[in-house]
């Protein structure tokens, strides 16, 4: 009968980071290996802690089932010699098997009839097996820096304590890193540090759990939870749980207790999220905040202990954040004094990249952009450049040189107090200072865009410098290389332009970004210019295929709107939108097809496509049916195709499949006629660039 299978590899403390995917690899490669043997089971539990690595599998098998093998042997015109009698490669061959080549079976493919030996037999018991799958799991981790200890040449990611390998209730004879397997676990290291006697692999989380041990993570991560909401609460606020904080803390402790503890009140001067960072980065506490998402001054800290004192416990959590918010404070009062004109003075000696200069050299450019973007979408072009060159300087702030994370929302913050804009409307001063922080919206994927126009405007700015600049020095990305994260920029330019609703010329704005560049990098030949502007046009899209593409919009829609390469991304998403609806009209199929079908006979037309219709010289029924109704669509659709209504150009020209059916079923285009063959062609023409003034809907055929 079946039963579960437990194997636990017991070590030191192990990498907090890795733990996940340390336990993830152990599980599996324990799977993996039995259902390559061919062992049935059934759900295998990852079980972790920072002590140990464990599997528990239920429904185990306790043997392979049959296991049946042939081997091919030679051919009957080489076996078997003119009289019948065995040649001795048939001998040969049957020796090999441990058979009498008369026992051996016959079977036949392409080449003819030939010999073949099959056996049958029983399968290996399920632990008979377990060691080679052990040590199969152990090689196969992703343990880059193993570690050795004692006198032998054992590595791993910590020194290994102890091994249990439970099949049911039966210890399972397998060893690993010069221990040996035995039902002998271990308990928490302070609240219970003895061993810990496993009767069988199902009594295996319960019987730690009873050692203080969640071993369980998901259990854990749930308990850590639950402790710090509860602490929260009696502090009158709620806490910021982040999933990586939470990852972190779920791999530091295997019996986790909060513990409420506060900071003194004038550190809230500085900008919360110093304070923040510090406590999760730095500490792994998870931060309270009021209702409106303020920070206080109460966090919570999660020990792995009870504690018969837990008033000493928080003094400790307290006494080592303290120092590192009191340098936070220095930084950021020492920030104020000097002020953000002073802090841009500084970039002029920051090189922002070899060819491409200073990062005040970055500014300016950046300033120009911003200037120009703003005036195409009629904002304030002053308020933008005043933005924009402002946009780096707290690349020079001790707050930011202490914590890099920080850097726009530092910006944001010393533009609020700067003197220096004390001059400008309280509301032009709040939209300055945001922007600084957004210009670097979205910091990651799945962040959000900037929220305001004027950080979109900067946003829009500087990514269109870094990529311009990034192609020009020959910084392109190629396989896992970008150091300058060209993609990450082009994709947030893209989602900055298409999510943000604006209708800017991207082609043109890449050229403006162009001719801003260092003559060092510059290029200065049309043809090197176009060559650049189309590169990069191309980079942008390639982004956008994915992006889309996690939308649930097929990769042939894309590739129909790609096709007539719009200038504005904003209108290529309008495009793509009406493409999709379209697609799912009963018309669309029969439509993509015939104008694939056009298109493929314009192709092959030798020189200029003729343009003018001639109604008179159209003969046949179909071909003036087609023209009338053509030239009603065109009528009707002018107006919808002026104003974007790509959805409302695509359903009129829906109705258009009568007509088109009923030409290619009965007009012959490439008529012998030279004025009759025009004529035709010049109304597919006609109708093929219709469509492609929204998309080119024969990307859709098939």
């Amino acid at each position: 009968m079946s039963a579960s299978l437990l194997i636990e590899l017991g070590t030191e403390e192990l990498p907090v980071k890795a733990l996940p995917e340390l336990a993830a690899a152990f599980a599996d490669g324990i799977a993996e290996g039995l259902a390559r043997r061919g062992v049935s089971m059934g759900a295998a539990r990852r079980l972790y802690s920072p002590r140990r690595l464990a599997v528990l599998i239920e429904g185990v098998a306790p043997e392979q089932p049959e296991q049946r093998s042939e081997v091919l042997g030679p051919y009957l015109n080489v076996g078997l010699d003119a009289n019948g009698a065995p040649t001795r490669a048939l001998e040969g061959f049957a020796a090999r098997a441990g058979v009498a080549w008369t026992e051996l079976e016959r079977t036949t493919d392409a080449k003819g009839e030939r010999f073949v030996y099959r056996a049958v037999k029983p399968g290996a018991r399920t632990v008979d097996l377990l060691q080679a799958v052990l040590d199969e799991a152990l090689k196969a981790m992703p343990i880059p820096k193993p570690m050795r200890w004692g006198a032998h040449e054992h590595a791993f990611a910590r020194p290994v304590l102890w091994l249990v390998a439970l099949y049911g209730a039966e210890v399972v004879p397998i060893s690993a890193f010069g221990k040996m397997a035995d039902r002998m676990s271990r308990g928490h290291r302070f609240l219970h540090d003895r061993a810990v006697w496993v009767s069988d692999a199902e009594a295996y989380v319960e019987a730690l759990r009873g050692a203080k041990v969640l071993v369980d993570a998901d259990e854990r991560r749930a308990a850590i939870v639950r402790e710090v909401e509860a602490a929260a609460a009696q502090a009158g606020g709620t806490a910021r749980i982040t999933e990586d904080n939470l990852e972190q803390v779920n791999g530091l402790v295997e019996w986790p207790k909060a513990v409420l503890c506060g900071f003194e009140s004038a550190f809230l001067r500085v900008p919360q999220e110093a304070l923040i960072s510090t406590m999760e980065a730095n500490q792994k506490f998870f931060p309270v905040l009021d209702a409106q998402g303020r920070l206080t001054e109460a966090f919570i800290g999660i020990a792995n202990i009870v504690s018969t004192n837990e008033a000493e416990v928080r003094k400790g959590y307290e006494r080592v954040i303290r120092p590192r918010f009191a340098d936070a404070a220095f930084f950021f009062d020492e920030d104020l004094k000097q002020g953000l004109a002073a802090m841009n003075e500084g970039l002029a000696s920051v090189t922002y990249q070899q060819k491409l200069g200073s990062y005040a050299d970055k500014v300016a450019r950046i300033a120009q952009l911003s200037r120009a973007i703003a005036m195409a979408l009629d904002d304030d072009a002053d308020l933008a450049q005043v933005a924009a060159l402002l946009c780096k300087a707290d690349l020079q702030s001790r707050l930011v040189g202490e914590f890099p994370e920080l850097q726009g929302i530092a910006g944001r913050y010393y533009a609020m107090a700067d003197a220096s804009l004390a001059e400008l409307p309280a509301e032009a001063r709040a939209a300055v200072a945001v922007a600084l922080d957004e210009v670097y919206a979205p910091r990651f994927s799945g962040d959000a865009i900037a929220s305001t126009r004027l950080g979109q405007v900067l946003a829009i700015a500087e990514r269109l410098d870094t990529l311009a600049g990034g192609f020009a020095a020959g910084l392109k990305p190629s396989g896992n290389k970008d150091p300058f994260a060209l993609r990450r920029n082009a994709l947030g330019l893209a989602r900055t332009l298409i999510e943000g609703g604006l209708d800017l010329n991207l082609v043109g704005m890449i050229d403006a970004a162009v001719a801003l560049l260092p003559e060092a990098v510059a290029p200065h030949a049309d043809r090197d210019k176009e060559t650049l502007r189309l590169d990069l046009y191309e980079f942008i899209l390639e982004r956008l295929r994915g992006y889309f593409s996690e939308r649930g919009i097929a990769p042939a829609l894309f590739d129909a709107v790609a096709a007539v390469r719009p200038v504005s991304l904003a209108d290529f998403a309008q495009r793509l939108s009406a493409l999709q609806r379209f697609a799912e009209r009963p018309e669309a199929a029969a439509l993509a097809a015939a104008n694939k079908r056009a298109r493929n006979i314009l192709k092959k037309v030798e020189g200029a496509l003729p343009e003018r219709i001639d109604a008179a010289t159209l003969v046949e029924p179909a071909e003036r049916e087609l023209h009338a109704a053509l030239l009603a669509a065109l009528a009707e659709t002018d107006a919808a195709l002026a104003a974007r209504d790509y959805e409302a150009v695509l359903a009129r020209l829906a109705a258009l499949r009568q007509p088109v059916d009923a030409f290619f079923d009965t007009v012959m285009v490439m008529a012998e006629d030279p004025a009759i063959r025009d004529n035709r062609l010049a109304l597919l023409k006609a109708l093929a660039d219709r469509f492609a003034a929204v998309a080119a809907i024969e990307q859709l055929a098939g």
